[in-house]
């Protein structure tokens, strides 16, 4: 099992960053939407960062608890 906290990190992390993205886009470009755009991929990556996390600790557990084979 994983630390929640890091998963909870990784979702806040990845909204902050891409909502501040998208709110640079928007003064650039002179636009209205970038920030619910960057809010929403944030969130996106965000959880795919936290599931290729967590798997990735699920099969080096399982390969840890496998008995070697000779």
């Amino acid at each position: 099992m994983g630390d929640p906290w890091i998963a909870l990190s990784y979702l806040v992390a990845g909204v902050l960053l891409y909502g501040l993205i998208g709110y640079v886009l928007d003064r650039w470009w002179g636009t209205s939407f970038m920030v619910a755009v960057g809010i929403v991929a944030g969130a996106v990556f965000g959880v795919v960062h936290t599931w290729i996390r967590f798997r990735a600790l699920e099969v080096r557990n399982a390969e840890r608890a496998k008995p070697e084979q000779q």
